[in-house]
């Protein structure tokens, strides 16, 4: 059963219940001052006959019924006089011969001296009748019985019981249609959720969203709510789309890229087993072609296991670091490896950095190696560093030929080779390394390059607290 069912089912049951309830005690309190008053009236009339005359201060103008007629008739209408045992004395000309009843129970109670009503059939004709107990002489005591006809009272009455419950169904019907359709228009929204939430799992596309234009009410908060669940939806689908793409080409290029020296070493290696065996000369290329080659896996598999930490988000340590005999340790180091460029390290600033030693210095390697390996013998390479208000910049600038506009833009991307070096292709993981690292010391690296007037690499890292 649905939620809009149950709400129109319980709010017909309400209202018909406080109808039903409304319609008995109208029609019980109808029915009761009807018949309140006629039972006054038929006392008066019953004291009003037992009074004798001379007694009836006051009571002239009420015409009483009077003595026994000589034919033992009453004046008057359904009245009836009875001995205090039962028997029938004497009654009104309508009555015709016919006696109003007297139960046996509304004997007993007249004979000790109280009133009696109850309701009887006389000549096809509903009547109320009144039993009392009265003096007819001193000595003598008679039973005076008054009647009242309430046929027009029993069907006024039937007809207030029948509006009542065609009313009441009637009012009940209309509560329930009523019902339905307000109930219809306030789950409306939850319909377009469920609807929203369907297209969702058939379309796989979290970008519907739940149209309401009602009121920000509770079920306008549910769709509120769920359009901001959605949108939190598409943004963490967007990013895990993205990480699955960028992983499938991850995985693709370092497959590639090991696949190559892999595929290198095996063919010398086959070279290496001829028989008969080789040229010692070109034996000796071969071993020196393998040592390349095996080194540059090297180099690719510690590349990948950097790359590997920072995408699962291994914090470095960070410590209190003086940047001086960092810049000095690498400008000695990058004039070892790399005689045939002039380096040239200015004067560090004496600040302390919050860093991992051994992974800027691996980024400023990274940097000085990129310069030496994608210029030409002999170009400048200048290292220098400064502070910029709480943070502190070095920059890594050569005088080569500049990278060009399109490359710009993908030099730090992951596998992207844009320039052929002196030594050939690298490995496209060089510069991707060096800007996770940076930002996992919580700083910044930015590239400046001009065709023509070199390339500058500026990493920019926060000061250590005091």
């Amino acid at each position: 059963m649905s939620i809009r069912l149950r709400l129109t089912l319980l709010f017909s049951a309400i209202l018909a219940f406080t109808l039903i309830a409304f319609g008995v005690i109208l029609y019980a309190t109808q029915t009761d001052s009807t018949y309140s008053g006629i039972e006054r009236e038929l006392i008066r009339q019953a004291t009003v006959f037992a009074v004798p005359q001379r007694d009836r201060p006051g009571l002239q103008d009420q015409a009483p019924p009077g003595p026994i007629l000589p034919n033992g008739a009453l004046p008057g209408r359904w009245l009836q006089t009875r001995s205090i045992t039962g028997s029938v004395l004497a009654r009104s000309f309508d009555l015709s011969g016919t006696s109003l009843p007297l139960t046996q129970k509304g004997l007993q109670s007249v004979q000790q001296g109280s009133g009696w009503f109850e309701t009887a059939q006389v000549d096809g004709q509903a009547l109320l009748v009144y039993s009392q107990p009265f003096m007819a002489q001193e000595d003598s005591r008679e039973i005076v019985q008054v009647a009242f006809p309430i046929a027009e009272t029993q069907q006024s009455l039937s007809m207030l019981r029948l509006i009542l419950l065609i009313g009441s169904s009637l009012a009940t019907l209309a509560a329930f249609a009523m019902g339905w359709v307000v109930a219809g228009m306030a789950l409306a929204p939850i319909d377009r959720i469920t609807q929203t939430a369907r297209a969702i799992g058939a379309e796989h596309d979290f970008s519907h969203r739940v149209r309401h234009t009602g009121p920000i009410d509770e079920v306008g908060q549910l769709a509120l709510t769920f359009n901001d669940m959605l949108a939190e939806l598409e943004a963490a689908y967007r990013q895990l789309e993205s990480a699955l793409a960028s992983q499938r080409r991850f995985v693709a290029d370092a497959s590639h890229e090991l696949r190559t020296p892999l595929t290198t070493v095996r063919g010398n290696m086959e070279l290496l087993r001829r028989e008969p065996p080789i040229d010692p000369v070109e034996r000796h290329e071969i071993l020196a072609d393998t040592t390349e080659e095996v080194e540059r896996l090297i180099r690719l598999v510690n590349q990948l296991l950097v790359l590997a930490r920072a995408d699962a988000g291994q914090a470095l340590r960070r410590e209190p670091l003086s940047l001086k005999p960092l810049l000095e340790d690498v400008c000695r180091q990058a004039k070892l490896l790399a005689p045939q460029n002039t380096i040239t390290c200015g004067p560090p600033p004496d600040v302390m950095v919050a860093g991992d030693r051994d992974a800027l210095k691996q980024v400023l390697l990274i940097l000085l190696e990129n310069a030496h390996v994608h210029t030409p013998i002999g170009t400048s390479i200048d290292v220098s560093g400064q502070l910029l208000n709480d943070c502190a910049a070095i920059a890594v600038r050569d005088s080569g030929p500049g990278i060009p506009p399109d490359v710009l833009p993908h030099i730090f991307e992951r596998f992207y080779r844009g320039q052929v070096s002196r030594r050939g292709p690298g490995t496209g993981l060089g510069l991707a390394i060096a800007k996770e690292l940076v930002e996992a010391h919580g700083g910044t690296i930015q590239v400046h390059s001009e065709a023509g007037h070199g390339t500058s690499f500026i990493v920019t890292l926060p000061q250590a607290a005091e």
